[in-house]
Order: structure tokens, then sequence, then C-alpha cells
């Protein structure tokens, strides 16, 4: 009987109309390489830097030995200062980041105690490496020079040792410390055997030496804080619990004074030792140029061969390549210093034995008497060789033909390497995560330029590894994911992309049986006005009709993958639908075992449009979800401070991932985004690479203009500040930051002025945002993780929507603006510079359509060859006329005559950019600002592109792009400011009749229905007074050209609209009836192949609701006096927005032409280069007002390159670093169920034929983290 309930209902109806849906179209074996590309890179940087930092380093010891050559006797404090320069380089660098942390975040003074115990180890510390390298090494042999910083790691080795029996716990590393300290400790005795013994006499040597190992001793202090953490969490003195805690509390004063110290310190000892040396100061002003030029190139390559290994070496963490391109290559640094060193040695003794032709049987020692001591001074060739007899004569104190002194040599070197590798074993077991905090990987900033291989690798935080952190370094927290969809109008194709991505990532962490419960997701769609009257009773519309049906044929697509062939394939298992106090819910379980929760809102019962969606969201989930639960068990009796904390981590864990209706996404891009969220606890939002799709003109210009706003807009916001706009169609928000005081419930405030209507519902998700950030949380961006969404395709939908954008935006920012004295103190991600950088950015947007009359008026002064001040007078008239026009027409006339205009300045750009072009050739040079400021551009814009090598495409649409620039910045910003106070949506209005048959564009289109001729669609970008619908829009108020029959008093040229919802009160009562459950049993009829069983609501949830509607979300009364109020307000705001607006401008503009008017005074005169850089005898006027605004917007887009190129690394780094956590199980699991994605078109295709396999990824080292994660798309990777 089973079998047959499995069968199809109707065996002769199996074909099927599915999408075609594919995998990623991702160059799998092309990644894999380019992983292994970066791995290796890291990994010889890493060691090739470390050996220039140690060898560079050791070669300054060797020139200040005071029987060394290449430096004269008397030249030698020059390499004493060099030396110090090495020890207190990172000192300068950590001195100035902890000024610049503690003017931007919360510092608090340490205790006495604290301060006190930190500097004298901080003075212990700086003594030692001071007296070690500047006083006991230059008297030592270049072998023991090499392997005595491994000695460092003697109190380190003792304080593991301590933490590790402290613990109580499994003690893995116990041992290999044991052997490694003892290691060490005979290595310091063979060094004194070494030296003592040779000549027990010389009371100089003996200073020497003890010198160096106490020297060394003290410098093994720098790493105490690795080991007092541990210790003070297994020991019960409160001492050193509270210790730790104001170390890390006060850690940038700390570092402030200990940096100072080590500066003063340093100083100190150099300046004590000089003259006890017997040496002099003066000689730093007489140095020749040659031996300049020898100390500044090895002080140069030390300095940032040094700060290179240790940021790499910290990039070699974050890609989880700890072994290969971290641990190994600085063991083998040390090592092959060594080799660099003695070998060249060994050469050059075994070429003189060999040019005496045997005629003489030289040993070592007379080798030194005769060729070392002996040598000329003067440096006149290669400097080569010069070194190379330096560091010889370091050993010739000893008698290297003696099988003896070069086994005792050996020995004492192999032992403080061996002690060094014995002691950091436990780096081997360490687990990190994908891009794990800076200050989660290492204890201190501070590195140690001197020894920098030792620094880094007793640096690293050390940790008992249990069972239970082992569980936690290589698990997360579990994470709960709200998907939250908001949906009105979608197309069907628009809603076909967005399921198919929900369950496609139901596929990718399947909720039964799983493999890896890193974290757990549920779907929420919020779907606005779905219901509308039918015969006197309220049904689901055709939108949301076309919804359950496209869910019930992504179901079975995806559940009928594995089927066998007679098993039924088209059967959807029975669902849940219910009956709410807003409208209905319908509940699918999806095939793997997550959930698809469908709300549909009917607008009579609460308050629709997008934002009140979230606010209705927001509190469901976050609200009653998450909190309700605490307060009812806190009613039972439960321990409140322990169901605080619970709540506290459950709010930290739990994410909501804001979509649109037709976002279209790959599973890779959510754990991006919650890879962002999970390591940094101050991330409040982050949002991804959202890409526009469709097709025309339109769409063209956004791509460009897309790809400019994420390649360098946020990626500069992202690295020198912080991102002001998460987008609301792929963004996810913490909930602890949306819970936060002044943002939920902020948020959630009912527009009572007018620009309330501005900032609070033409740009909620920026509005949002703003609220986030003034609480102090950061907002990221993240590159890797794409997203595609619809792009308005028609001209007048592109200006409703920039309509709303543009408006917003200015809004906010002026909020931000007026806060930022507030804001750069509570939030540490946004400073004072970068509110300046954001300001810069708002006045040149302000400008904009100034400038392009400016560009417009320069091109029409070169091809007209007219006066400059008469071209751009002309050039402000048809701006100026179609201002005046806007101010008396209709939206839609505007948007038309707005269309016609663009049209003929997109062919004026064209005469532009062919007269800047022949500027250049008329003056003979490219050397004039404006010049240098195209060609710059085009060259970033190129390298951009470039760097960016799966959207290189994009580059190609910069020439639509480009003569779109005056419709995008002069005619569009004309229309925004006049239509300010139009706060309708604008987008996506069309509503079917009721009863009606649904637009065609609703309905499933095959690939030849939808292709559309380029001719046709450019006829369709420049027909824009097209309407959307012939319907009366019932949702927006007086003063709309479609209610122009009900207000005929509202007739006026502003179209002023306010989005309320307009119900009188005789239906206000008729409305709080429950609702019928006709549309229940109508969509219950929709299909016989999609089965609900209706379901009740339960009590305590139906009682939430009422209450939440009731305080929040209830539908407004319609009320005229207060519409027609507001619609004035909005109309006076909209008068002094612009009149300061365009006041601007053209205050701008007669500054500009009194300048040209009076150029021979007031002009600024460059001498004319010409491409040789020769001077022409001719000179090129600029007025300073230009020169100023073009240096200004040129530091702005160097600090976006930068700041791309900053931010492109570490995109490079996070992906390569997610590519080997696949684990095997979801390997297998994903080789028989094969992620899917939407294409953006259907068509008829065997239902066999809808799927790709997965290629299998190989799993790093034993350190691999549990972490399951698909491959982003190539274009992340570089």
């Amino acid at each position: 009987m089973e079998e047959l309930r499995d069968l199809p209902k109707r065996p002769w109806d199996t074909c099927q109309e599915v999408p075609i849906i594919e995998d990623e179209q991702t160059p799998w074996k092309m990644i894999k390489l380019l992983k292994i590309i970066s791995l290796f890179a890291v990994a010889v940087i890493v060691f090739g830097s470390a050996l220039c930092s140690k060898t560079s380093f050791l070669l300054l010891i060797t020139l200040s030995n005071e029987g060394t050559k290449t430096l004269p006797p008397e030249q030698k404090p020059v390499a004493l200062l060099c030396i110090g320069c090495s020890l207190i380089a990172s000192s300068v660098f950590l001195f100035l980041k902890s000024i610049w942390k503690s003017c931007y975040k919360t510092s608090k003074l340490p205790r006495k105690t604290t301060a006190a115990l930190v500097l004298f180890f901080e003075f212990l510390v700086s003594a030692g490496a001071s007296i070690l390298t500047i006083m006991a090494m230059p008297h030592l042999d270049i072998v023991t020079n090499v392997t005595i910083f491994n000695g460092v790691a003697v109190i380190s080795a003792i304080l593991q040792l301590v933490a590790q029996c402290s613990a109580k716990q499994r003690k893995h590393f116990l041992l290999p410390c044991i052997f490694g300290l003892i290691f060490i400790l005979i290595g310091y005795v063979l060094f004194v055997l070494l030296y003592i013994m040779k000549d027990s006499s010389n009371n100089k040597m003996t200073i020497w030496v003890g010198l160096a190992v106490g020297g060394s001793i003290l410098v093994s202090f720098n790493w105490w804080e690795n080991y007092f953490q541990i210790i003070s969490d297994n020991s019960s003195s409160t001492f050193l619990g509270n210790l730790c805690k104001d170390i890390t509390k006060c850690q940038n004063i700390l570092q402030i004074f200990s940096s100072l110290l080590r500066i003063v310190v340093t100083a100190c000892v150099i300046g004590a030792y000089v003259p006890l040396a017997k040496m002099d100061w003066s000689i730093l002003t007489s140095i020749p140029s040659r031996e300049t030029n020898i100390i500044a190139i090895i002080i140069g390559v030390q300095l940032i061969s040094s700060a290179l290994c240790h940021w790499f070496a910290l990039v070699a963490c974050k890609m989880r390549a700890l072994r290969r391109c971290f641990i190994l290559p600085l063991y083998l640094a040390s090592l092959a210093v060594m080799a660099l060193l003695v070998i060249p040695v060994i050469v050059y003794y075994q070429d003189y034995r060999t040019s005496l032709n045997g005629t003489t049987n030289i040993n070592f020692t007379d080798y030194c008497k005769v060729a070392v001591d002996g040598r000329n001074q003067n440096l006149k060739d290669s400097v080569l060789p010069y070194m190379v007899l330096d560091v010889t004569y370091t050993l010739c104190f000893l008698d290297m033909s003696k099988i003896a002194d070069i086994g005792i040599l050996t020995g004492t070197a192999l032992f403080w390497w061996i002690g060094l590798v014995l002691v950091t074993l436990h780096l081997w077991k360490l687990n990190v995560h994908r891009i794990q905090r800076t200050q989660d990987l290492f204890i201190r900033r501070l590195y140690e330029g001197a020894f920098i291989e030792q620094s880094l690798l007793l640096n690293t935080r050390f940790d008992i590894h249990t069972k239970e952190t082992i569980r936690k370094l290589r698990y997360f927290e579990p994470v709960m994911v709200y998907l939250c969809a908001t949906m009105w109008h979608e197309t069907y194709e628009e809603m076909m992309n967005i399921i198919i991505s929900i369950f496609r990532l139901d596929k990718y962490r399947p909720k039964e049986d799983p493999k890896i419960n890193d974290f757990t997701f549920e779907a929420q769609i919020y779907f606005d006005d779905a219901f509308e009257h039918v015969e006197e009773s309220r049904h689901l519309n055709e939108y949301a009709k076309n919804l359950v049906q496209v869910i019930q044929e992504v179901y079975g697509i995806f559940k009928n993958a594995e089927q066998k062939f007679f098993r039924k394939k088209q059967q959807v298992p029975d669902q849940k639908i219910i009956q709410t106090p807003y409208g209905g819910r319908l509940i699918v379980n999806m095939p793997q075992g997550n959930n698809i929760v469908v709300h549909f809102k009917d607008k009579e019962h609460i308050r629709h449009k997008k934002r009140w969606s979230q606010i209705m969201y927001l509190y469901y989930l976050l609200g009653w979800k998450l909190m309700t639960k605490y307060y009812i068990r806190c009613q039972r009796g439960e321990d409140e401070q322990e169901l605080k904390k619970q709540a506290q981590k459950e709010k930290h864990n739990t994410y909501i991932l804001a979509l649109d209706g037709d976002t279209d996404f790959q599973p890779a891009s959510v754990m991006l985004l919650i890879d962002r969220l999970r390591i940094y606890p101050r991330v409040g939002a982050a949002c991804g690479r959202i890409h526009p799709t469709g097709s025309g003109p339109a769409v063209w210009f956004q791509k460009f203009e897309y790809a400019l706003s994420h390649w360098l807009q946020k990626t500069a916001e992202h690295v020198i500040g912080c991102v002001l706009c998460s987008p609301g169609c792929f963004s996810l928000f913490r909930a602890e930051a949306l819970m936060d005081d002044n943002v939920m419930k902020t948020y959630s405030t009912k527009s009572t002025e007018a620009r309330h209507y501005i900032q609070y519902d033409q740009g909620e998700d920026r509005w949002l945002c703003t609220l986030l950030l003034k609480q102090g949380w950061r907002v990221e961006y993240n590159a890797a993780s794409d997203a595609h969404t619809n792009a308005p395709m028609d001209f007048k939908e592109l200006y409703h929507q920039r309509r709303r954008w543009g408006a917003s935006t200015m809004a906010n920012m002026v909020d931000l603006l007026g806060s930022t004295k507030i804001i750069s103190k509570r939030n540490p991600s946004i400073s004072k510079p970068f509110m300046f950088y954001q300001f810069f950015g708002m006045i040149s947007a302000i400008l904009a359509p100034a400038t392009i009359c400016l560009l417009i008026a320069g091109s029409l002064s070169f091809v007209l060859n007219i006066n400059s001040a008469a071209a751009l007078v002309i050039s402000v008239i048809p701006p100026a006329i179609y201002l005046g026009l806007c101010f008396k027409l209709k939206s839609d006339t505007q948007i038309t005559i707005a269309a016609i205009l663009g049209v003929c300045y997109a062919f004026l750009m064209l005469l532009v950019t062919i007269s800047i072009i022949g500027s250049m050739v008329k003056a003979k040079t490219i050397l004039t600002p404006s010049s240098i400021l195209i060609i710059s551009m085009s060259i970033i814009y190129i390298i951009t592109a470039a760097i960016h090598p799966q959207e290189f495409h994009l580059l190609f649409y910069s020439f639509p792009y480009i003569i779109c620039i005056p419709s995008a910045y002069l005619l569009l910003t004309i229309y925004s400011m006049v239509n300010m106070n139009n706060v309708s949506w604008g987008t996506r209005e069309t509503k079917p009749a009721a009863g009606t048959a649904p637009p065609p564009a609703l309905t499933p289109q095959m690939k030849t229905q939808k292709s559309k001729g380029i001719f046709r669609q450019l006829f369709s970008w420049v027909k824009c007074c097209k309407k959307f619908s012939q319907g009366i829009q019932v949702d927006q108020l007086s003063g709309s050209q479609d209610n122009t029959a009900q207000e005929p008093e509202q007739l006026e040229a502003e179209s002023t609209i306010v989005e309320n919802i307009t119900i009188t009160e005789a239906e206000q009562g008729q409305l709080k009836r429950n609702i019928q459950s006709g549309w229940i049993e109508k969509l219950q009829s929709l299909s016989s192949d999609l089965t609900f069983q209706e379901d009740s609501l339960d009590q305590e949830e139906k009682k939430f609701w009422e209450e939440l509607q009731k305080k929040y979300l209830e539908p407004l009364p319609d009320d005229k006096e207060k519409q027609k109020k507001m619609a004035n307000d909005l109309r006076e705001l909209r008068n002094k927005v612009s009149f300061v607006f365009f006041m601007l401008n053209a205050f701008w503009l007669v500054a500009t032409f009194i300048l040209q008017l009076f150029s021979d005074t007031l002009s600024i005169k460059i001498p004319k280069l010409n491409i040789q850089f020769q001077k022409t005898g001719d000179d090129i006027q600029i007025d300073p007002i230009a020169f100023m605004f073009i240096l200004g917007f040129a530091v702005s887009v160097v600090i976006q390159f930068l700041a791309m190129l900053y931010h492109r690394i570490h995109t490079l780094i996070h992906y390569v670093a997610i590519v080997d956590t696949e684990p095997k199980a979801t390997k297998k699991l994903e080789k028989q169920k094969s992620c899917l994605q939407g294409k953006r078109h259907s068509s008829r295709s065997n239902a066999d034929s809808s799927y790709n396999s997965m290629e299998d990824f190989e799993t790093e080292d034993s350190d691999v983290e549990s972490e399951v994660t698909r491959k982003p798309h190539e274009e992340d990777v570089v």
C-alpha cells in the first residue's frame, strides 16, 4: 500500500516544466591552483623576510665589531645606532598605533600595581635586548650570534611548565617542554664552556659572555603575559586575575607607556656604552657616502623585512596555513641564516687555499692572520668580499681547525635550536578559525625586529589543549539564522530566484541528520498586501498565489532529485496553513527539514510596506520567539542571572539575513557573512557584493555604477571607517545589535514629521544602519559574498528609485554629520577624519550638477572656440529651464523631458570626451591637472577591474556610464530634489484589479518568450511616459496624479504623496472581525498536487500578534486634515532644501564665472611641460577653486584605491581560508545532492538534467576547522 501511495496521481502527466538550475560555474581546478600559489607565496615571503631581517641585523652587529674593517673603528657608533633603531622601530610603530586607538576608543588608566609590574618587565626586556645586542654580541662569533636568540625561550619554557602543571588537565606538551628547557640550558652551558675555557685569563671575554647570557635571559621575560592568563585561571590568587583583566582593559595606555620606556632604555644604553667604549658621536656628521649607503641599505632591509615578516605571518595564520606558511618557514629561517653566513666563509677559505697551489699547508688560524687581518681597508670594489671577511673575523677567535671547537660550537647551536622547537611544539596542534582576530592569535601587538622568528613563535597565544578547548576551537557556537524576505509585487521569475536560493541553502545545511550543526536557519517570507476582495470576501491575490505555485514547483524539483523512476515525482507532502490576526501563514517543511514560513499580510488588518514588515519580523523573531521564553522561565523561579546570561548569548548568536523578494544568492555567500559576525563581536551588520541583473541601457548604466560603488566606495568605508549603508536586499544583522537601545525601538517609530517620511521610509536600510552606528556597532562589507537582484530596466522606474535613495541618503548623512562628536566617541570604527571624508563626499554630490555644467562648458569652449564664460552660460541654460519646468509639471512629464535631454546629453558627452582628447593633442602635453586626473582615474579603474577578474567585463559598461553621467548627476539630481516631497515607493506599484487575470509579466515565461530585441529595449528606455497601471493607487495620499478624480483641489504641480493606509472609520469597525476562512479553502483547492492541512495558532502567540498590531502595526486611520498638513509640510521642506541645494550650485557657478572673467589676474599659472618634462614657455591658467576641488577629488580617489587594494588582500585571505573547510561528511552529501543556482529564465527540461555534481575538496591537515562552506565565485579570488 505504501508503494501504491507513492505512485504519481497522473502517470500520463509526468513531464515537467522546471527552471534550468545549474551549479556554480566556478573553475575549481583554477581555484585550487590559485590557493596553492597564494599559500606558496605567503610561505616564501615569510621565510624570505625572516631570512633578510635576521641576516641584515647580524651584519649590523658584525660591522660594530671592533676588529672588522668594512667600517673604520671611528665609525662604529653608526652601526650601534642602527642596531638601536632596529630594536626600537617596532616600539615606535606600537606607540603610534596605541595613540591612534586610545584617541578613538575608550581607554582606561591601569591600576598602579599593574602599571608597575608591566613596566618592570618591559624595563628588564628592553635592558636585556640592548645589553645583548649592543654590548655583548659584537664580541661573539657569527654562529653563536645566529643561534643565541633561540635561547630566549628559557623563561617561556619555565612559565609553560608552570601553566601546564597548574591546569590539572591532560598535559600533552609537558614532556617536550621539559626537554626543550633542558636543551636550552645545555646550550648555555656549552656556550660558556666554549668561550671561558678557550681563554680563561681573558676577563673582557668573560664579561661579554656573562652579559650575553644575562641579556638573553632578561629578553626571555618578554612573553610572560602569554602564560599568566592560564596560570591565573587555574589559581585562586585574585591578584593574578585582576592583573590579567586590567592588562586587557587598559592595553592601549599600557602599551603607550611600555613603548616609550623601551625607547628611553635603549637610547640610554647606547648613549652610555659609546663613551665607555671610547667612541665619539661626532663622527655621525662626517661619514663618507659609500659607508653611508652600505649602512642605509642594511638598516632599510632590516626594518622593512621585519615588518613584512610580521604582517605575512599574520596572514598565514588567518589563512589557516599555520604549519606550512608560519611555523615551518620560521623554524628553517635560523638554519638558513647560518648557512647564508657560514658557507661564504668556507668558500672563501677554500678558494684561498686553492690559490696557493699547494705550496703552503695553511690552516684556519693562519688564514685569519694572513688574509683576514692583513687585508686592505679601502672600499673600492664590491663590498661583498669585505663583508665575508668581516664575518670570518668573528670566527677567528676560535680554532676552527680543531674538531673539539667545531663540535662544541655546533652542539651549542643545535641544542638551542632544538630547544626552541620543543618549547613551541604546541603550535603544531594549534587550531585557528578563518580570519581569526589578531588579538586572538598573538598575545602582544609588538614584534621584535632583532629576533623576528623567535618573537613570532613565542608570541603566538598559548593554550592548554583539553577536550573542551579543542572542541571550542574546532566548533563555533551554533548560531541561528533567520532568512527574512519581504515581498510585494514580485514577478514569477523573481520569486523563483529567491525560493531556489532558500531550497539550495536547505540542501547545504540539512536539519535532518545534520553532519555539521554550526548553524541552523529558518526562512521567513513577509508578503505585503497579499489579499484582495473577491465576491465580498478576502482571498489571496495573484501575486500570493504565484508564490505558492513557485514553492510547489521548486519543492518538487529538490524533493524528487533522487527518487526512483516509478516513484511519485510531483506530489508534495502535506503542509500547514494557519489563520492569523494579520492574515494567514503558510508553513512549508523543505526536503532537508528546514522550514519556510510565509506570512500573508492583509493590509486591512496590519500596517503594510517594507519597513513595517521588517518591524513585524523583528518583534516576532527577536521579541516573541527569542525573549519571551526567558521571561516565562524567570516566572517559574529559575535563576535570573543564569537566564540573563543565556539570553545575552542567544542574542549574540542569532542573526537575521535581510532579503528582497528577488534576491538570488549562494550558500557560500551566507557563510562568508556569518564569518564576519561570528569572529568579530562588535560587528552588528555585514553586507555583500550586490550584482544588478537585467538588460537594457538603464541596467548597463547600473552595472558599472554598482561596480564602482562596491570596488571603491564601500571598500574605502570598510577600511578607513565603517560602511554607512548595508543594503536590505542582502545583509546579515546581529540580533544583539538590533535589540540594543535606540535601535529596534526607534526603528519602529511612526513618521510624524516631514523629514521622518524622507529619512525613515524612503531608505529604511540606511536608517537602520544609522541607528546601529550611533550605538557603536560596526557595519562591514564582504566582497566575496555575492548576491544578485533585479535592477530597474525602465527609465521611469530608475528615476523613481533614485528619487527615494537620493533623499534618504542626504537625510541620513546630515544626521550622521550632525552627530559626529557623539558617534566618534561611541563608535571606535568612526573617527573625525573619516567623517570629514564623508563630508567632502557629500559636498561633491551636492555640487555635482554645477560640476557637470562646467565640464560641458569646457567642451563647448574648445569645440566652438568661444569664450569660457559664454560657454558656461550656454551650458547652464538647459538645466535651468528643466529645473523651472520640474516645479510646474507632473512627475511623468518631468521624466519624459529628462529622457529627451538625457539622449541629447549622451551625444554631448561624446563631444566632451573627444574635446578632452583634442585639448591634450592641441596643447601637446598631458601634464595639465585635468589631463593628469582623467588619465590617472582611467588607469585606476582599469587596475581595479583587473584585480576583480570575474568582473572585468563590467569595464565595457563604462561607456554607457560615461555618456549617461549628465542624466544621472545633473537631470536626476534636479528631479530628485524637486520631487523630494513625493514619498511614494515608486517601484512595483502595479496591482491587478480584483477578479482579473494577472499581468503578463507574472506568468512563467519560456526563454524564447522572454527575449527582447535591442532596438525594443532602447525604445522602451527612451519611452518613459508609459504608465505602470491605469488603476488608482490605494496607498497614495492626496496630490498623486492617479488621485485627481477624487482630490481635484490638490491638482498641484508638486505631486506630493504621503504613504499611509486610508481606511474609513466605518470600515475600521467591520475589519475588526475575524478573518473568514474562505481563502484557506480556496488555496486548498488551488492544486491537487499541493495539499494544505489547516492548523490553528497558539493562543499565547495570537495574543502577541493582537498586542503587536495594536501597539505598532495597526493600520492608520484616514485623516484628511493630517494628510493635507503633511503634504504642505513636505512641500515646505522640499522648498527649503532645494533652495539651499541649488543656491550652493549657483554660488559655485558664479564663482567660476567670475574667475574666468578675470582669469589673467585671479588664476594660478603653472608652466606647461611637454611629454619629455621640458618647459614649453607657455603657462596653464587654473582658477584656484577648481584646482582645490580637483585636488580634493584626486585625494579621495587615491584613498579609495589604496583602501580597495588593502580590502582585496583581506578578501583573498578570507577566500583562501574558506576553500579547505569542507568536511568529508558534507562532501559526501554534496556529491549526492549538488547545490543549485537559479538562472533568471525558465525552460522546458527533463527533471534529471537539472543537477550537476559538485567537485570534492581536499581537507587541510589535522587542524581543519569543522566549518562547512561552499566555494565563492571566482570573482572573489583576487
